[in-house]
């Protein structure tokens, strides 16, 4: 880690900070299409998760923000979406992640399986411990609806971990050569207080010095003042040399944007980052929902729904004022009422000369006007129906499916949700890909500089280890297969009460292990073999022991049996065998 802390700028740093602030400009420029689309569906689904503008000092933030959303349909159908690939993919109460060395699956106890079963307990409690899992869960929102999101992971010493989700409006992505989303920049605010608290008073701007120091002879308001602070994540693996050692695989900063920290050359200033910092590996998680060619930004569920979205709210709003009409209508009367008292509450009466010639009734009501309603409201729930559809909520709606069963059994849940699963198809594989892979990898580093990963056994040391990631389909799958393996043992069960010989075509100790691993069981749960051959080894030799002593005890009766039978003689059958 490198942190300015001079009080000149280098010529490194002048560099790096026309290349980052020029790159910024760049990505802003290529991101406005993205930036337009997104207002208009934050406008009708989620207002309150996106940044128009960064402007700093804004006192209007808190007001009431959605002025387009009269029917929330949309926004329940991304939450329920959302939700779903929260519970599928990543559950907090579900093993969703499993770590493997090549194709080892055993549950039996061994040095392997045991390491690998406590890395894993560790990873599962990190998770819990942190918040990870909220983040994901915003994470999810971001991403069914804006088509892209992202998590940075930094190292926290309380919790070993601590997650943030920028703002969509705030950051900026963009791609390598393998279409990797890789860099991320980003813009937003942050008062005095917090840039001294998070960076460091000594690597701030003479400005937010000064605002700071002035808290105690002046107002504290100062210390709640915002300015615009810019941040920066690449690769660190190109030829440029900006204070970051090549041994990092990415480089980061942060920089007070349009301030005096800005690096002019020869100046004798504060330094112009307020921190730069390398990482092994990268330290954002950038997810996409769905890519066309090499955008860096992805398409959403959202976006197919807006259109229907919309729809949903000018004839929401429409049948209520059909409705406002139906109740208060704009009146028509005769001019001989004009300035006399007329009454439009229920069973009142308003008499008019003239009114008998009219034709109609001698008494009638005044609201004639009929609007057709019912039909208003079957073609807002075909929009609705066409909304949640978009946002696959007839996929992840497994209750509802069994309403009209009551023996619906837990294999058969479980394999109706993870069909839902596979119905996502390809998006399920990116989030693997692009989101859960990289968190997991990000967070096993985390955790083993410092120091929770327990040393490997030497059979797998320094060699590369698999993560796989356990779906809710490969869950049905391995279900199923225990059912299947159940079966067998009850057939075979049965049989043994006929023909014993039956049990012989069963490996019943590879049964064992493998049911164990279907149902993920702990390892300790099944001994070792070596274990196993010792304790059937102790067994036969005290069986063998037992029926020594047997034999033992039947040689010892019969020979007092034939000493005590008289053959003549003066000798008994015991001498008699033995010779006299």
């Amino acid at each position: 880690m490198t942190t300015a802390t001079s009080t000149a700028v280098s010529k490194t740093d002048n560099d790096y900070y026309t290349f980052v602030t020029g790159r910024l400009m760049g990505m802003r420029t290529n991101r406005y299409s993205w930036w337009t689309h997104w207002l208009e569906l934050a406008d009708y689904f989620l207002p309150r998760r996106y940044k128009w503008i960064i402007t700093p000092n804004q006192m209007a933030r808190g007001s009431p923000i959605n002025q387009h959303i009269i029917d929330d349909t949309g926004t329940f159908a991304a939450r329920n979406l959302a939700a779903g690939l929260m519970s599928g993919k990543s559950s907090p109460t579900a093993r969703w992640v499993k770590l493997r060395f090549n194709h080892y699956d055993t549950t039996q106890t061994s040095p392997i399986s045991l390491w690998l079963a406590e890395c894993e307990r560790l990873m599962y409690l990190v998770f819990q411990e942190s918040n990870f899992y909220n983040s994901m869960a915003q994470f999810y929102y971001d991403l069914v609806i804006f088509g892209t999101a992202t998590m940075i992971i930094y190292e926290d010493h309380a919790n070993v971990i601590n997650c943030y989700n920028p703002c969509l409006g705030e950051y900026y992505v963009d791609i390598d050569g393998r279409y990797w989303p890789c860099v991320l920049y980003r813009e937003y605010t942050m008062t005095i207080s917090a840039v001294v608290d998070e960076f460091g008073y000594d690597n701030c701007s003479a400005t937010v010095r000064s605002l700071y120091d002035a808290k105690s002879s002046k107002s504290g308001s100062n210390l709640t003042k915002e300015i615009i602070v810019a941040h920066a994540i690449e690769p660190n693996d190109d030829d440029r040399e900006f204070g970051i050692p090549k041994r990092f695989g990415y480089r980061e900063c942060y920089w007070e944007w349009g301030g005096s920290t800005s690096p002019q050359s020869g100046s004798q200033m504060p330094p112009a980052f307020l921190r730069k910092k390398g990482y092994h590996e990268q330290p954002q998680v950038t997810g996409r929902w769905d890519l066309v060619s090499n955008d860096p930004y992805g398409r959403s569920p959202a976006m197919d729904a807006l259109g229907d979205q919309k729809q949903l709210q000018l004839e929401t709003k429409r049948k209520a004022q059909a409705i406002d009409k139906m109740v208060n209508p704009p009146l028509v009367a005769d001019v001989q009422l004009k300035n006399q008292p007329a009454s439009l509450l229920p069973g009142g009466m308003t008499y008019v000369s003239g009114f008998a010639q009219t034709g109609k009734a001698a008494i009638a009501s005044i609201y004639d006007t009929k609007f057709p309603i019912s039909e208003i409201v079957e073609d807002l729930n075909e929009c609705k129906d066409r909304i949640k559809k978009c946002f696959f909520n007839d996929l992840f709606q497994t209750a509802s499916q069994f309403e009209t069963r009551s023996n619906v059994t837990a294999v058969e849940w479980d394999m109706r949700k993870s069909e839902s699963m596979i119905m996502l198809g390809p998006v399920l594989e990116r989030i693997d890909y692009e989101v859960l892979k990289p968190a997991v990898e990000r967070v096993w580093a985390i955790m083993f500089r410092a120091g929770m990963i327990p040393p490997a056994p030497p059979e797998i040391q320094g060699k590369e280890l698999t993560i796989d990631f356990v779906s809710m389909l490969a869950k049905a799958q391995d279900a199923t297969q225990a059912t299947s393996i159940e079966r067998i043992l009850g057939l075979a069960g049965n049989l043994a009460g006929v023909d014993p010989s039956v049990m012989d075509n069963i490996d019943i100790d590879y049964t064992i292990d493998k049911m164990s691993s279907l149902l993920n069981n702990d390892p300790k749960m099944i001994r070792s073999p070596e274990a196993l051959a010792a304790i059937r080894k102790q067994r036969a030799d005290q069986q063998q022991q037992a029926q020594k002593a047997q034999q033992a005890e039947q040689l010892s009766k019969g020979a007092k049996t034939l000493s005590e039978t008289d053959v003549g003689g003066g000798q008994n059958a015991l001498q008699g065998m033995l010779g006299g």
